[in-house]
């Protein structure tokens, strides 16, 4: 029922009544829509792989079992660090959508009204490029609702959740290099080729380690951590060779654990005696290997904690320390082979995609002894061998006398095979005269 008042000239005033019949054409007396939603992530895995994976679409299907649902929408929520591409519809149904903000989608459904008993399909592409990671879990929240009343029994299906786990999907690979590979340590080689530290009698030996971890993607390594083992005593009860001098991570981008040695220069007390020093030189002879990996050897252990790497991204490990030759020389071993191993290990929220890159990396230098005894040794050996020289001519000396060597009566053979012969002559001449 609609009035309308009208205004002549002259002063005349006319209302009219105008009486409009609309026919209610709903199945429920209110006329309430029935809205229905379903939808999925569509990702070929069970994770999305941050870096690797560009984008994931959302399929929708959203159904009215109600009455003519007018005005109907579908209301996307998400991070701001998606980014909203576009949407396909399966058929041409009147579906268009709007960004409303940046982590705000509104699509239109069939508008002005969708009809009863229908169903619409689409699928909402988002560009999941940049995302940084930060949280463990991309979550999309999904909302429809029309301008028509709805029943509380049946909203439970008009909003969706759809998350899928953020994983750093990496291909780590260790490098690394020492200098030098090998040394020459003993007595008789030049204390000028090794380090002195201040009020300190030991000769060091120098070495520099390098290790490199890289990221072959393809995804950010959010951290990693970086064990270094290197074998630091000769015997299990022995004295600490290695000290520490310094450890730096490029660029600042990590830190390591600081071991410090108390006692560096640690020179073992000769304890045994000096036939047993002898020995034990002239059998110093094969190799020896130190390596962490076999049961009972102790170890340095040096950690590193690296902060974040992008992909095809590299961080480097300095380590610098010194050697104390001093122990080594009261080893047996002509060569001393020292196996160091380092190892990368993840952070929780990365796993580890191999191609056959070397997580672990083992560097390998050797210590070669010059072969040459001490002084004293040398003194030693020398007597030793005259001595043995003089007790062997003294031993044949008895052993010949022994055997009647300086008893035998020469000057008797002697005359006793002149008279033989001086016989046989007189009694050739006799035949001959006869």
């Amino acid at each position: 029922l609609v009035s309308l008042f009208s205004r002549f000239p002259g002063g005349t005033s006319v209302l009219i009544w105008l009486l409009t019949w609309f026919e209610k054409n709903c199945l429920s007396e209110d006329c309430a829509a029935d809205l229905r939603l379903h939808g999925k992530l569509l990702l070929s895995g069970s994770h999305l792989a941050l870096g690797g994976v560009r984008n994931v679409s959302l399929n929708l299907t959203i159904s009215n079992a109600g009455d003519d649902a007018y005005d109907t929408n579908i209301y996307f929520n998400f991070s701001r660090e998606v980014h909203y591409i576009n949407f396909l519809q399966r058929e041409e149904k009147g579906i268009s959508c709007m960004l409303v903000e940046l982590d705000f989608l509104k699509c239109s459904i069939g508008f002005p009204f969708m009809r009863a008993q229908t169903k619409y399909h689409l699928s909402v592409l988002f560009d999941t490029s940049r995302l940084s990671g930060e949280n463990e879990t991309l979550l999309f929240l999904v909302h429809a609702r029309s301008a028509n009343p709805e029943h509380d029994s049946t909203l439970h299906d008009n909003t969706l959740e759809l998350s899928i786990p953020l994983v750093h999907e990496v291909d780590t690979a260790i490098t690394g290099v020492v200098s030098p590979t090998s040394f020459v340590y003993g007595n008789s080689v030049d204390r000028s080729r090794f380090v002195q530290l201040d009020d300190m009698e030991c000769s060091f030996q120098p070495l520099n380690f390098t290790f490199q971890v890289i990221n072959n993607g393809p995804s950010r390594l959010p951290g990693s951590t970086v064990d270094i083992r290197i074998p630091n005593r000769l015997a299990g009860n022995g004295a600490d060779m290695f000290h520490i001098i310094d450890t730096q991570v490029s660029e600042g981008r990590g830190n390591c654990t600081r071991h410090r040695n108390p006692k560096p220069c640690t020179i073992p007390q000769d304890k045994e005696s000096i036939f047993h020093t002898i020995f034990a030189f002239f059998t110093k002879s094969g190799r020896k290997v130190l390596d962490c990996d076999r049961p009972g050897r102790a170890c340095l252990t040096i950690s590193c904690s690296l902060s974040s790497q992008a992909k095809e991204e590299a961080t480097s490990i300095d380590v610098r320390m010194l050697l104390n030759t001093e122990i080594l020389q009261r080893d047996s071993s002509s060569v001393i082979q020292f196996v160091t191993r380092g190892h990368v290990q993840l952070d929780d929220r990365a796993v580890e995609v191999s191609t056959g890159l070397p997580e672990e990396i083992s560097l390998v230098f050797e210590a070669l002894h010059s072969q040459e005894p001490r002084g004293y040794v040398v003194g030693w050996i020398i007597a030793i061998s005259l001595l043995v020289g003089i007790l062997i001519f003294l031993l044949l000396a008895v052993l010949l006398w022994k055997m009647g060597f300086f008893r035998r009566h020469y000057r008797e053979i002697i005359e006793a095979e002149k008279n033989r012969k001086d016989s046989d002559e007189s009694w050739d001449w006799v035949q001959k005269s006869q």
